[in-house]
């Protein structure tokens, strides 16, 4: 076996694989002892015909197929092993016979996508955007009213008013031009007021009523509602109050958080949300930076990804897609068949998240290699020492229980690590008010809030 390389086109190489006559009858042998067992020659018992007779019956490339299977599956990775300081594989070859004559053996091509040539003009000296989140009094107010809220009664009342918060049971009848129309009347339907469900107007109109009284609505359907024959149209809805019922919050004490946190005060309490929510936020803040950093640097990057990376890339964002579906009780499948995609549709909208995280790998394989970046021992030890105490181990209990996969994970851990700490060293970074981001985030997401509600059945 003899081999040639050549640089293809889009991160491709070549490869032109060359088999002797020996070789390749070698090779139609093995395939024969492989697979004669699946084929019947009148005479003879099923897998007990030669070869010769085979051929004869079924035609000379019968076992060609099995052969050149053979062939690629013997040699191929051994060449990419070899040549493993030249190029790296990062997806199946497309294979073809280049060349194939009686009495002189055959020639396979294998045109591999390989880990491109990545060409970074700068990944120093950039102004880059660093993201801090800080834990305020009132985020940790909110967080810790939250165990209150899961324990609140509901209580009927009769002697006031409805307000905003309370959930009210109405019946109403909705008509626009005198006509009632599809979806606007309902009896005893619960409604919480202030909670956005209906069209604007609706819930602010059935504030300060009374259980028992009944009151008309003047409200306009929004240009953008669901249904085409109630866009923009003026609407009265006749309703009635028939009942109201309040949310009641427990007080937030000591005696209650022992009962239902676990925790021996309100103050102890608050500190261990706190601690909580200090630890997300640099998270978040960390994971934000990265990705900044990396974006920052993508800018300044030219790379020529082969299609299969896009792929393999593609193939671990629908993986955990269809893993957060799972923890959700969905199947990825019946998900496709609720929202009347095919899987290749599907894919095809992760293709630019695909060529990102692609780039962004490649770059920071990229740096890594050119500053060095390498897991010491001592590092890798103390990584160990700390995940050991942490779960009340000794380091040699916790070593003997390790899956070899995570001292990987740690020492790349590492790696990361040293490399976004020197590289927030050496570029500006600058963190502007979040607060100001908040802002501007507001309005799509209510926006996208709103469509959802508006989705809803009735006046909704």
């Amino acid at each position: 076996m003899d081999y040639t390389k050549a640089v293809g086109e889009k991160s491709t190489i070549k490869l032109t694989i060359s088999f002797t006559e020996e070789e390749w009858n070698d090779a139609i042998s093995k395939a024969y002892l492989k697979t004669r067992g699946k084929y019947s020659v009148p005479g003879f018992r099923k897998g007990k015909a030669p070869k010769p007779v085979l051929e004869n019956y079924y035609g000379k490339g019968v076992f060609f197929e099995e052969a050149f299977n053979y062939l690629y599956s013997e040699h191929y990775f051994t060449i990419l092993d070899k040549e493993k300081d030249n190029f790296t594989a990062v997806g199946e070859p497309e294979l073809s016979v280049e060349e194939m004559e009686e009495g002189k053996g055959v020639k396979l091509a294998a045109i591999v996508p390989v880990k491109p040539e990545v060409e970074i003009e700068t990944y120093k000296g950039l102004k880059i955007r660093k993201f801090v989140y800080n834990v305020t009094d009132e985020d940790v107010n909110k967080e810790a009213e939250k165990i209150a809220v899961s324990e609140c009664k509901t209580v009927e009342v009769s002697d006031r008013a409805c307000k905003t918060g309370d959930v009210v049971n109405i019946d109403f009848e909705g008509s626009v031009d005198g006509e009632k129309f599809a979806g606007g009347t309902a009896e005893e339907y619960d409604l919480e007021l202030g909670s956005g469900s209906f069209i604007p107007g609706f819930e602010e109109g059935c504030v300060g009523m009374k259980v028992g009284e009944t009151k008309d609505l003047n409200v306009k359907f929004p240009d953008d509602y669901q249904a085409d024959n109630l866009r923009g149209k003026d609407a009265v809805f006749k309703v009635k109050i028939n009942k109201i019922t309040e949310k009641q919050y427990p007080e937030l004490t000591d005696e209650f958080v022992k009962a239902h946190a676990g925790a021996e005060s309100v103050e102890a309490y608050k500190a261990k949300i706190k601690t909580r929510l200090e630890k997300s936020a640099e998270s978040r803040g960390r994971d934000e930076t990265e990705g900044s950093i990396l974006a920052a640097i993508a800018e300044h990057t030219k790379c020529e990804i082969p299609d299969a990376m896009i792929s393999n890339e593609t193939d671990r964002i629908v993986q955990e897609f269809s893993y957060r579906l799972m923890y959700q009780g969905i199947k990825l499948d019946d998900y496709l068949k609720y929202t009347g995609q095919s899987m290749e549709e599907f894919r095809s909208q992760y293709a630019t998240e695909a060529h990102r995280r692609a780039l962004c790998q490649l770059i920071v394989d990229k740096i890594v290699r050119v500053e060095g970046f390498k897991a010491e021992e001592s590092e890798i030890d103390q990584k160990i020492e700390e995940q050991a105490k942490s779960v009340e181990k000794t380091v040699e209990e916790y070593k003997k229980s390790m899956d070899p996969r995570q001292l990987e994970y740690i020492s790349n851990d590492i790696v990361i690590t040293k490399l976004f700490d020197f590289l927030q060293s050496n570029n500006e970074m600058y963190v502007e008010d979040e607060k100001k981001d908040e802002k501007k985030d507001e309005k799509p997401a209510k926006k996208a809030a709103k469509k959802k509600v508006e989705g809803e059945d009735k006046a909704q």
